[in-house]
């Protein structure tokens, strides 16, 4: 009996008057006071006639109320979907912002175990001072457009057809119709467009123009994009070098871009993406004035893609800012 009135207090003959309850509150915690010795003295009861709720972890009571766990228990479970910053400014030069920058990411975890799906656009607008602008805005509504009617849409709803548009060149055709957008709407206006579509690990790339962009990964850094510029066309060609090419008074001219010509060739290229890796894309008013060095020291050293992001474009305006600075910066997990 002494042992009994221990674990459970007072017989029914000597119990006090009832007191109300308090209310119930799911949300509550109720503290638990730990008494040693009736600890002890219910390890010595027959497991058949133990108290229910004994075997219980000690956080939780046998009313399923929990107290809140200690911060030693919580455990940060690791996010392997992919991760992208995006950061622009008009530089300390220009008068108005002629870049565009477009990013969508579309990610989920559920039984269809689809991968990660994103699009993201770079365009740098080029004419006069609203041209450039509307060019530039013109092309990246098309492309999100086109790739969410012929590559996300089927993808939510299922559609795994042989028949699909490859992604690839569901990106040269949305690029050709922003082409042909730009052509009627700006007729004065132009614009380089870099373009990537990830799907899990692989990156599909179209391009036009001086846009670029930068694969890194632990081994370093890599632009595997080709400049459609003047300047580029005289290296290949062995009639200038690439230092001499820095301070060329013909740098910015581009032999290829949006709004110039009906029939528009673009580039295409697919890379699979290492685990830890880096995917940047970028307009010239970025690459133009930071070393690829300090690009790949700035990307791969801060965890979080925004704020590397924000301090490319930062360290482009502290060597100068002559033109408009477009980033964004992919993590791949």
């Amino acid at each position: 009996m002494d042992l009994f009135r221990r674990i459970f207090g007072k017989t029914s003959e000597e119990e006090s008057p009832r007191q109300p309850l308090p209310a119930d509150d799911s949300s509550s915690t109720v503290p638990i006071a730990v008494d040693t010795q009736v600890s002890e003295d219910l390890d010595e009861l027959d497991p058949t006639t133990r108290p229910l709720g004994a075997d219980l972890p000690p956080h939780m009571l046998a009313n399923g109320v929990t107290q809140p766990l200690t911060r030693e228990k919580l455990v940060a479970q690791r996010n392997d979907h992919i991760a992208f910053g995006q950061a622009t400014d008009v530089g300390l030069v220009r008068n108005n912002n002629q870049d565009s920058a477009l990013s969508l990411l579309y990610t989920s975890r559920s039984v269809d175990e689809q991968p990660d799906f994103g699009l993201f656009v770079v365009a740098d607008g080029m004419g006069g001072h609203h041209d450039g602008e509307r060019a530039s805005a013109i092309t990246t509504k098309v492309i999100a457009s086109y790739i969410a009617n012929h590559l996300f849409v089927p993808l939510l709803s299922g559609n795994n057809d042989v028949d699909q548009t490859p992604r690839t060149e569901a990106l040269v055709a949305a690029i050709q119709t922003a082409n042909t957008e730009v052509i009627q709407q700006v007729p004065q206006g132009g614009t380089t467009v870099t373009s990537v579509i990830v799907v899990g690990d692989l990156a599909h790339i179209a391009h036009v123009g001086d846009s670029r962009a930068y694969l890194m990964t632990k081994d370093g850094i890599e632009q595997i994009t080709r400049d459609h510029s003047l300047v580029q066309r005289l290296i290949e060609l062995d009639q200038l070098t690439p230092e001499e090419a820095i301070d060329h008074p013909q740098k910015n001219v581009l032999y290829r871009a949006l709004g110039q010509n009906e029939s528009l060739e673009v580039d295409t290229l697919t890379r699979r993406l290492p685990a830890d890796s880096r995917l940047l894309v970028c307009s010239d008013g970025l690459w133009g004035l930071i070393a690829e060095s300090d690009i790949y020291e700035i990307a791969v050293n801060n965890s979080d893609p925004q704020q590397a992001c924000d301090k490319l474009v930062a360290l482009a305006n502290t060597h100068g800012g002559v033109d408009n600075i477009t980033a964004i910066l992919l993590k791949i997990n």
